[in-house]
């Protein structure tokens, strides 16, 4: 997704699913001035002409900025947390 020339950062974790055990999200944070030019079928699309099927996410969640340590690595464990609690709650994030 990091060749998308509307994606400016992207990271991927998994969400727990009944069916399959676990399903893919995408947290994204767009290029300055190309929000307008993503949507979440967009970006599955995308995925889907150019990966396997399994990889395409069933959530993409739009995002600002990522949870950080201080050295500057992305917390994964967090986006995993708020994606948890978005799917719950049946929202999206962005």
């Amino acid at each position: 997704m990091l060749t998308h020339p509307a994606i400016n950062e992207v990271s991927v974790v998994g969400l727990p699913d009944e069916r399959y055990g676990e399903v893919v999200a995408a947290f994204v944070v767009r290029r300055k001035g190309e929000e307008d030019k993503l949507s979440e079928v967009h970006i599955q699309s995308w995925v889907r002409e150019r990966l396997s099927h399994h990889l395409v996410p069933n959530y993409v969640f739009w995002v600002e900025e990522y949870p950080k340590t201080a050295s500057g690595k992305i917390q994964r464990f967090k986006l995993r947390e708020v994606g948890i609690q978005l799917v719950r709650e049946g929202k999206r994030l962005g």
